[in-house]
């Protein structure tokens, strides 16, 4: 199947017929049927597939000998999200080993494709949850006790689906397999202004959670002075973030909360938030979430509420490969027949290979995105570029693998 044929046949998958986002969540139908869908790809192509301990899916081309060459990404979503986010990556990996084999090209190293569990952190909190797994980034027993929505646990979730809780960590054998790992994405803004790029790296970003506890009561019969209502503080803290990100050359998300009970007629006894900060430095995120968590202490303090914060994830600027990204902006300008290297720019985003950049060395490639929207259903690529990027992948890959 063609890079379009494959597209078209993913693309309806966990689609909302209305507002058109994505809603494909680790271990849910829609995120197990482009499972489905990915190893019924790999095996057309008779590549051998491969699942670790933590979930992630492997297909390799079992051919030459060495460490291989990783490329892929993932195919979960954010809640509402866009077409291109992860999938891009997938479906472009398989489009590029198929340039390579008709144009009679053999690899003299492996070449596998990955897919990574639970990218997004939309369902258990915690983003890049399998590249994390794999890497040691995070405990096994934390991650098994990671819960979602409905309050079933990670644990819990994989052993239905046929992985053992207790497996789950560290897998030095697979990492050990791996030259280098090379992940292609959509470009989630809108710097780009050749087809393709090269990513520099990542910037410091991660997730908190805050919990406000006040009392429920009648909304109609609690005088105002007796109140004790979370949503109040949890309101201040959410215009603190703003000046706070904006005074330390940051970014500052309050994308996600949870009200209890959430009754229209009744006072808050408690308010669940997920902060999201990101900036240039560590030292900027750190001083933007420590002035953002006073506030939310002296609002709180006032209303007679108390507030919890907790780091659920946090990844420190990550400079990708000097020398795996030089040479990947050699190979895409050449391919785009270009006196120059590839445009080289850094990204706000989080990924699989910012985790793994601490155990192998990584890089990342960028679709040009003419809305610079993501994480929402106006996110794009024009088919022109998405090949562009096909090429691109394809020839870096014949590079990387001794072509």
């Amino acid at each position: 199947m063609s890079f379009e044929e494959m597209w078209a046949a993913l693309l309806p998958v966990g689609r909302d017929a209305w507002t058109g986002g994505y809603h494909r969540f680790a271990w849910t139908p829609p995120e197990l049927d482009c499972r489905a869908w990915f190893t019924d790809e790999a095996r057309r192509r008779g590549l051998r597939i491969e699942h670790d301990p933590n979930g992630n899916l492997f297909a390799w081309w079992d051919a030459g000998s060495g460490p291989a060459v990783l490329t892929g990404s993932h195919l979960d979503s954010v809640p509402g999200g866009g077409a291109f986010d992860g999938p891009l990556g997938v479906v472009s990996a398989l489009a590029a080993i198929d340039r390579l084999r008709a144009a009679g090209f053999t690899p003299r190293r492996p070449i596998g494709v990955a897919v990574f569990a639970e990218e997004e952190g939309a369902r258990f909190g915690v983003a890049c949850l399998g590249s994390r797994l794999l890497t040691g980034a995070i405990d096994p027993s934390r991650a098994r006790g990671l819960r979602d929505g409905d309050g079933r646990t990670f644990g819990e979730v994989i052993a239905e689906h046929g992985l053992d809780p207790a497996a789950i960590g560290p897998d030095e054998g697979l990492l050990g397999r791996i030259g280098c790992f090379v992940e292609l994405h959509v470009e989630q803004g809108r710097a780009l202004r050749e087809p393709v790029g090269v990513a520099s790296a990542i910037i410091p970003h991660g997730r908190w959670r805050l919990d406000f506890t006040g009392e429920g009561n009648h909304a109609g019969t609690t005088l105002l002075a007796d109140r004790r209502d979370p949503m109040l503080p949890f309101a201040h803290t959410v215009l603190a973030a703003r000046r706070s990100a904006a005074g330390n050359d940051s970014v500052a998300t309050v994308g996600k909360v949870t009200v209890v009970p959430g009754g229209v007629n009744a006072i808050p006894s408690s308010v669940t938030a997920w902060l999201d900060a990101r900036g240039p430095t560590d030292d900027a995120v750190r001083r933007t979430v420590e002035e953002i968590a006073e506030a939310a202490r002296r609002a709180a303090a006032e209303h007679g509420v108390t507030v919890d914060l907790a780091e659920e994830s946090y990844t420190e600027i990550v400079g990708f490969d000097h020398a795996l990204r030089d040479r990947l902006a050699l190979v895409v300008g050449g391919q785009a027949r270009s006196a120059e290297p590839a445009p080289v720019l850094p990204t706000g985003a989080g990924h699989d290979a910012g985790v793994l950049s601490a155990r192998v060395p990584t890089a990342m490639l960028f679709v040009r995105n003419p809305t610079g929207v993501s994480h929402a259903p106006a996110e794009h690529a024009e088919t022109g570029d998405c090949l562009a990027g096909v090429t691109a992948l394809a020839a870096v890959l014949k590079d990387l693998t001794g072509g």
